[in-house]
């Protein structure tokens, strides 16, 4: 079923007048999550901020069920984080690094993924390794599968980067862990597939999921969540937790909690969990599959354009592409690209070499 564009826009009201091409920095969102943020935080006002969120219960079960769907999480999987980089350093927090284990990586990570593997290097002496791009840009599942073995104490893996328009075939490095009956921990970092595309951390094998409500899932910024594989819940514990994560029993006993809010924390903004459940909300009532294939549609047209234009590289790589379009101008200045466009209505964030790897 194709998307309806003009009743889209008419959602989105914000788009007109614009070309928007930022989703995969920070979004415009939906009436309706706006409508729902400024709702609660009315309601916030009128009677507090605890009675406010007791009056909301029923409405942050749904969100956490919504939120849950977009990766084929159950409720108890889900824990609400305040970005995607929080999530990450939870995820690293709960995993009991020692001195000879080593992460296998990619080369395009994400560079607030990689800075916490690299204090556990200096920490514990955490080895960590880059697994070598296939002939398509992409890292490749063979190259993994020859350097498993059971130091191998996490796999951390950026699904969609930012940087080059690429997918990571995410259940082809599970399946390999599967086959290997490798004990490693599956790290996915979803912040630019979860929204645009289907994603089951299930068929994956993917241990912790993590995701930001700003981008594709057009939630509001300061949100994001962690989704936690039911074996990560029967065997690891983040550090530090607080009275959300765990029941302190007296003395030096306490009790962690059984789900994954284990791995949240207390104090969260209800109006934005509320916003980006109405996002999630919105995006599961289009259809991922629907939206998967009308943000590929849109990317696809704009490379050709692009290719078109002289001086312009399109730089995307990989066999597989997401709506993610990267390139570059002559003269390398991007800032001043991105300016420029701007000022003509059309929005762009620039990819800064600090970012990422490559």
């Amino acid at each position: 079923m194709s998307l309806d564009l003009s009743k889209l826009r008419r959602d989105t009201p914000t788009c007109e007048g614009q070309t928007f091409l930022d989703n995969a920095g920070s979004a415009l969102s939906p009436t309706i999550v706006n409508e729902t943020l400024i709702a609660h935080l009315a309601l916030e006002q009128e009677v507090g901020g605890y009675v406010a969120a007791e009056t909301a219960l029923h409405r942050i079960t749904e969100a956490t069920a919504a939120v849950g769907r977009l990766v084929g999480a159950a409720p108890h999987q889900i824990a609400w984080q305040p970005s995607a980089t929080a999530a990450w350093n939870r995820a690293i927090s709960s995993i009991p690094f020692c001195d000879g284990d080593r992460v296998l990586t990619t080369s395009a990570e994400y560079a607030s993924n990689v800075i916490p593997l690299l204090q556990a290097h200096k920490r514990v002496g955490l080895a960590v390794e880059v697994i070598p791009d296939g002939p398509d840009g992409a890292a490749d599942p063979v190259a993994f599968a020859a350097m498993l073995d059971d130091r191998v104490k996490a796999l951390a893996l950026t699904h969609a980067p930012s940087q080059n328009g690429l997918l990571v075939d995410a259940h082809a490095f599970g399946e390999i862990l599967r086959a290997a009956n490798s004990p490693a921990w599956f790290l996915l970092d979803a912040c630019q597939s979860v929204g645009q595309m289907p994603i089951d951390m299930g068929s994956i094998g993917a241990d912790f999921v993590t995701a930001t409500g700003r981008k594709w899932i057009r939630g509001p910024r300061g949100t994001g969540f962690l989704a936690v594989s039911d074996r990560a819940l029967a065997e690891l514990e983040p550090d530090p937790m607080d009275m959300c994560g765990a029941v302190w029993l007296g003395g030096t006993s306490y009790q962690p909690a059984e789900g994954a809010t284990r791995f949240q924390s207390f104090e969260t903004s209800i109006a934005g969990l509320l916003g980006l459940g109405a996002a999630a909300t919105y995006a599961l009532d289009l259809g991922l599959d629907n939206i998967r294939e009308c943000v590929n549609a849109l990317a696809g047209s704009l490379r050709s354009q692009l290719n078109d234009v002289a001086g312009v590289r399109v730089l995307d790589r990989g066999r597989e592409r997401t709506g993610i379009v990267v390139f570059s101008v002559p003269g390398d200045n991007a800032v001043a690209a991105v300016t420029e466009l701007r000022t003509n209505g059309i929005t762009v964030t620039p990819v800064g070499h600090l970012t990422n790897r490559s």
